[in-house]
């Protein structure tokens, strides 16, 4: 492109200058208006930017409000924080045998994942519960109910991404569906199947098989949900590509509470344990006695999932998790922005236009500007957090959100960035390095219609900030 050209021969003469007129042809070839699109490129140790552009403009950052999340959560927390899940029981226990209900006590942990329960719910027997003859009690108190009620933003409220925050959420509330191309006889056909599979989950395959490559391969493939008394009936129909290796659909289709107490049951029995009970929710009390307390994996892990693979539900678990920890209780999106703003104020980054929703992007009211983002990222740069920050970034080319970018390039691994997408918003902020070994910290953001065809601009940018061409 002919504008890289003529931008290389004055990027070192273009410090606090406003958008080059070559990026301006850009913008106008993609239909983005210039005053829709932020950019900022800025050395890490601060100073005058290479390129500000509607650098103080409000804008929405969709998913990239996870990096400002993250690290006021690596301050407040420390990267060494865990959660914890505590287990009580009431009644009397003689000989394996529980005379009253078991208790979980959630505290947001978001990694809790089917193998961590499983884990849970055997050392709970190796405490010597092996039967139990009351109920499954959970304890959601630590979260103020409405947090679960937020509404999507897109027409496919089942998607696992749309899911809501929960005091005691495992697994994400996911259900991961696997279709794969089988070959019976001579007769393709589409094996449809459930990852850690819970039979109150009945699935109806109707799909059929296309000709044809996988690279839309969800373009004719639909469902329907259909909640029942004991669980949910899935209905999937349409074709899938022939050339399709194994594929998947996350859905988050039963409630918070119905999806741990049917693992519960499950993994209890394939532990060798009995139970018979139902379903209680209710808060533990004093009375109670502790069997166990469960520890999730350390922060520095768990925002690595958060910001590769732009995990919405966890970084709301997080935010909350802040919230609780500064004394709101129950905790609220209230508090935790609360909370956040002030981590962010204690390490003086004061972004008069910052609102904050969920904390995940997730949200049509989050706003940052471009320079506060880069402000942010600079700050975070100094601070003994920075190695786990950038560590939990997409690298570009490699994985996460951004492997597929730049992968054929020599700018492949030379960044470390956050992506974030909703409709009409396309952004992308990060870490930078070029061949000098030089670092620098991108931040562009579009909020318009046609955001998406800004992507070329990112890329064209980091090309040419990377490999000077």
């Amino acid at each position: 492109m002919r504008w890289l050209f003529l931008l290389g021969s004055c990027w070192m003469t273009l410090a606090q200058a406003a958008l080059p007129f070559n990026v301006q042809d850009a913008l106008s070839k993609a239909q983005l208006p210039a005053d829709s699109v932020a950019i900022v490129v800025q050395p890490v140790g601060g100073g005058a930017p290479l390129i500000s552009h509607n650098a103080a403009k409000a804008m929405n950052p969709a998913s990239v409000m996870k990096l400002v999340t993250t690290y006021a959560a690596l301050e407040a927390l420390t990267p060494a924080y865990r959660w914890k899940t505590e287990v009580y029981r009431n009644g009397t226990l003689n000989q394996g045998v529980l005379d009253g209900d078991l208790i979980l006590k959630g505290y947001g942990d978001p990694a809790l994942n089917i193998t961590e329960f499983w884990r849970l719910l055997q050392q709970v027997q190796q405490q010597g519960i092996r039967q139990i003859k009351g109920n499954l009690v959970l304890d959601l108190s630590v979260y103020a109910p409405e947090v679960g009620q937020r509404p999507v933003l897109d027409d496919e409220p089942w998607r696992a991404y749309n899911a809501n925050p929960s005091a005691l959420l495992l697994n994400g509330r996911n259900t991961s569906f696997r279709f794969a191309v089988a070959t019976t006889g001579n007769q393709p056909s589409v094996q449809l199947s459930q990852e850690f599979e819970l039979p109150q989950i009945r699935v109806i395959n109707t799909m059929q098989i296309r000709k044809g490559a996988c690279n839309d391969w969800r373009s004719d493939l639909r469902y329907s949900i259909t909640p029942q008394t004991d669980g949910v009936t899935v209905a999937f129909s349409g074709t899938l590509p022939s050339q399709c290796d194994a594929r998947y659909l996350e859905l988050s289709v039963l409630s918070d509470t119905q999806y741990v107490f049917l693992s519960f049951k499950k993994l209890w029995a394939q532990l060798g344990g009995q139970f018979n009970g139902q379903l209680v929710l209710a808060p533990a009390t004093d009375a109670n006695t502790l069997v166990m307390t469960w520890l999730s994996p350390p922060l520095d892990s768990v925002v690595r999932d958060i910001n590769k693979w732009s995990n919405n539900v966890m970084a709301r678990q997080l935010m909350l998790t802040m919230a609780l920890e500064a004394g709101f209780t129950p905790a609220d999106e209230t508090g935790a922005a609360l909370t956040l703003k002030q981590v962010l104020r204690q390490r003086g980054l004061q972004f008069a236009e910052l609102v904050v929703e969920n904390g995940s992007g997730l949200s049509r009211t989050e706003r940052i500007s471009a320079e506060h983002l880069a402000q942010l990222l600079v700050t975070a740069w100094q601070r003994p957090v920075m190695p786990v920050l950038m560590a939990s970034m997409p690298i570009l080319g490699l994985d996460g959100t951004t492997k597929k970018r730049l992968a054929d390039s020599n700018s492949q691994g030379m960044a470390y960035l956050k992506t974030g997408s909703l409709e009409g918003v396309s952004s992308i902020a990060g870490y930078v390095q070029d061949m000098a070994g030089k670092r620098y910290v991108l931040v562009v953001i579009a909020n318009h219609a046609r955001a998406s065809a800004v992507r070329k601009v990112q890329d064209a940018l980091l090309k040419q900030l990377i490999e000077g061409r």
